[in-house]
């Protein structure tokens, strides 16, 4: 009798204790079964992981690329995309101011010029100079020892395209061809003796015709230091003077298309 009630109490105590048993078993289960992530079988490679990084870094050097371009090409279209540029320069040509031995002389130049341009790199420029210089006759009968030395001058009028055919940021390369009209004044300095008494040409308006390579360094977008070997044709005296000299000074480009 006294086991029977022991056994009684035995259950009165355990039968609440049961669910909560029965639920930490059940949770304990549920763990064992979750998979480990690091024993899936999808688990990424090493060769997987290197592959991605390696995409992962073309793909940047190309954005990389990409904006350096973007850049490139934006200073590119600020400096070029004005309709109008002017420029004042020096110059400096050999030139024979005769048709007899005469020593050739030099010419030192002023230029200025306003070019109009239809894009980024084709342009169409009016062109005015003047060439200052003293041409040595030698001793003859009619210079006397006197006019040696006469100071000739010469007056151009040219126009003609002008175009761009290499672009930087900071620099670009040009090719011009101008042609038009020149003026020599031999004579100013002769004290009324006819120059081709003294071995220079007349006085008279003839053809000129200049070819120059133009380079130009931008300071700014809008000004620029210029300079431009050039080969020069005139044709005084019913001859053909074939001149060599270069121009050198500062551009200014304004009026954006």
């Amino acid at each position: 009798m006294q086991s029977f009630r022991r056994l009684t109490l035995l259950l009165a105590f355990a039968l609440p204790a049961m669910p909560a048993l029965f639920a930490q078993s059940s949770g304990n289960s549920s763990s064992s079964a979750t998979p480990d992530p690091s024993q899936s079988g999808d688990q990424t490679s090493p060769g997987q992981q290197s592959a991605a990084e390696s995409q992962g870094q073309l793909n940047v050097q190309a954005r990389i690329r990409q904006r350096r371009e973007q850049r490139r090409a934006t200073a590119i279209h600020d400096a070029y995309d004005h309709k109008w540029e002017s420029y004042m320069d020096m110059g400096y040509l050999r030139f024979k101011p005769g048709p007899s031995p005469t020593q050739r002389l030099t010419y030192y130049a002023w230029e200025t010029g306003l070019t109009r341009f239809s894009s980024e790199r084709l342009g169409y420029t009016l062109d005015g100079r003047g060439y200052f210089g003293t041409a040595y006759v030698g001793l003859n009968t009619y210079s006397q020892g006197a006019f040696t030395r006469p100071a000739i001058s010469m007056y151009n009028v040219l126009a003609g395209p002008v175009y761009r055919f290499y672009l930087q940021p900071k620099y670009s390369i040009s090719g011009r061809v101008l042609g038009g009209w020149a003026h020599g004044n031999f004579s100013g300095d002769t004290n009324g003796i006819s120059p081709p008494l003294l071995g220079l040409y007349p006085d008279a308006n003839t053809y000129a015709v200049s070819a120059s390579v133009i380079g130009e360094y931008n300071l700014t977008p809008s000004v620029a230091f210029k300079v431009a070997p050039e080969y020069f044709v005139t044709g005084f005296g019913s001859t053909t003077q074939n001149s060599f000299g270069f121009t050198i000074g500062m551009l200014y480009r304004f009026g954006k298309h």
